[in-house]
């Protein structure tokens, strides 16, 4: 029977192999791997990911949308596999996998023994969140796995009183603004917890200062992008949200704590979590780490899923404190008890694998997906968009050809045109939204125009002599923007304003 307490780890006179020890966490990161190898190739690529890979071919210091990091990953991607979707995502699959080994790790440097790790690693695996973000290439999955590592590094530093752990939160959060900036405010938690529990005595020491320093050496070239761009990603951020508070996408913050960022199982794990942190004065931190960051969303309306990663470190401290109270439970009350957890937890896992891994396309599995997450939609439709606008090009009288171009609404029609469309030798598409609007329009600048992603009262005001040429998607196929918001394809004059002004007016930030 295990009777050590946070902080403390049992000893053993014979010490098996290291995948002797580790084989259940070890099955559960294998797991999660092959389902995403074998399911990620399911449907196609999503909008998000048509902004990545076009970003990818115009790599800077930083893009309007984001900083470098994704898009740089996946330009290794392009050049090593080329247009291949699951080489491609497979390293949303190492982040997702590398998080849940981590978060096992936590339990096993809180003090845990193989139930503590294996529940932590199964927690994060059945995750809603988690797997979803092992599905597609997004910045996100990234910043998922840099939060949870800069956690690690906090938990290591608190357990070793080694003050050379600064240096790996540092590096973290650095990499982690590399990548998405809403972990700056984890890292002002970080530097909170520290100061308002006993770790502050970590504060006064040199190593502090350096794990800041190289954290702000890691981010300096895109601060200096920011710089020379008028801090364009600022005003971006502002107007996204405004966008998703008018959308509602702010609503349910609390109940999708629970439900999305969680398994819902695994509640009482992170309240266990929460409440042990509270009442140790040496984790303390983890309490700040974790009240701060969600505090501030919430109140700030932001999207559920920005504090998912606040939620490991504490999962990994309950899963801790639970295998060494159950214990002290009476058999048949600890059997009932697991017994729930675990049916619960794999069952609930299961759902959400059904509604958010692209299992099949075609069936009641892949209509009950749909139905469940508006995501798989956005994977839908775009190679047929890019043969229908070669199509409506080819029908194009030939003085209208002669001098053509494709300006597009959203980053998912650009970024498909751009690597899909030379294959049926179309031009680049001309983009006004986020980094594409700073590449600009080309020159000489097209006399005709196929114009997608504005309604019919739109391509009137802003372009000459339009006609409707087609339309794209199909809704009673699949519900995505493309079907349901400005579906029509027009082909049109130049812009009524000339290309200068219509640049500068019609900036689009998505």
């Amino acid at each position: 029977m295990r009777t050590n307490t946070v902080g403390m780890s049992a000893e053993g006179s014979a010490q098996p192999g290291w995948v002797a020890r580790h084989w259940p966490v070890l099955s559960v990161a294998g797991f999660i791997t092959v389902l995403h190898i074998l399911t990620n190739g399911g449907y196609g690529f999503h909008r998000d990911e048509w902004q990545f890979l076009s970003d990818a071919r115009h790599l800077d210091w930083g893009f309007v949308a984001y900083p470098p990091f994704t898009p740089f990953i996946q330009r290794i991607g392009l050049e090593l596999f080329g247009l291949n979707i699951i080489a491609l995502r497979m390293a949303s699959v190492v982040a997702q996998v590398v998080a849940i080994l981590c978060t096992a790790w936590m339990a096993h440097r809180l003090g845990g023994g193989r139930l503590a790790q294996f529940t932590a690693a199964m927690a994060i695996a059945l995750c809603p969140y988690a797997l979803f973000e092992g599905t597609e290439f997004q910045y996100s999955s990234f910043d998922y796995l840099w939060w949870i590592l800069a956690a690690a590094s906090v938990i290591a530093l608190l357990e070793t009183d080694d003050a050379r752990w600064c240096l790996g939160v540092g590096a973290c959060i650095g990499l982690g603004l590399m990548t998405k900036y809403s972990i700056l405010f984890f890292a002002f938690s970080i530097v909170a917890g520290l100061l308002l529990s006993p770790a502050r005595k970590y504060l006064h020491t040199r190593w502090f200062w350096m794990g800041m320093a190289l954290a702000f050496a890691i981010c300096l070239p895109n601060l200096v992008w920011q710089a020379r761009h008028g801090f364009i990603s600022w005003d971006f951020l502002n107007s996204i949200h405004a966008r998703d508070i008018r959308r509602g996408h702010a609503e349910g913050f609390v109940a999708k704590q629970f439900f999305i960022d969680n398994n819902p199982l695994v509640t009482p794990l992170w309240i266990a979590g929460l409440v042990a942190a509270v009442r140790t004065p040496r984790l303390r931190a983890l309490f700040f780490m974790w009240l701060l960051p969600v505090a501030y969303f919430m109140l700030a309306r932001a999207r559920f899923y920005y504090v998912a990663p606040a939620y490991p470190m504490l999962i990994a401290l309950g899963a801790v404190q639970a295998e060494c109270w159950l214990p002290t439970l009476r058999r048949r009350p600890r059997m009932v008890l697991q017994t729930v957890f675990w049916l619960g937890l794999v069952g609930f896992g299961i759902f959400a694998i059904c509604a958010l891994v692209p299992i099949v396309d075609h069936g009641p599995l892949h209509e009950f997906s749909l139905r469940r997450s508006s995501d798989l939609g956005e994977e839908i439709g775009w190679p047929e968009m890019v043969r229908h606008v070669a199509a409506i090009r080819d029908a194009l009288p030939p003085e209208e050809r002669a001098n053509y171009g494709i300006l597009v609404g959203n980053y998912g029609e650009a970024g498909s045109l751009e690597l899909l469309g030379p294959a049926y030798h179309l031009p680049p598409p001309i983009s006004r939204t986020n980094s594409a609007w700073l590449r600009g329009y080309p020159t000489p600048q097209p006399t005709t125009l196929i114009v997608m992603g504005f309604d019919r009262e739109e391509v009137d005001d802003a372009f000459q002599g339009c006609r409707l040429a087609g339309h794209n998607g199909d809704p009673s196929v699949v519900r995505n923007e493309e079907s349901l918001w400005h579906p029509e394809i027009f082909v049109c004059g130049p812009p009524r304003l000339g290309w200068p002004a219509f640049w500068i007016q019609y900036k689009n930030f998505g």
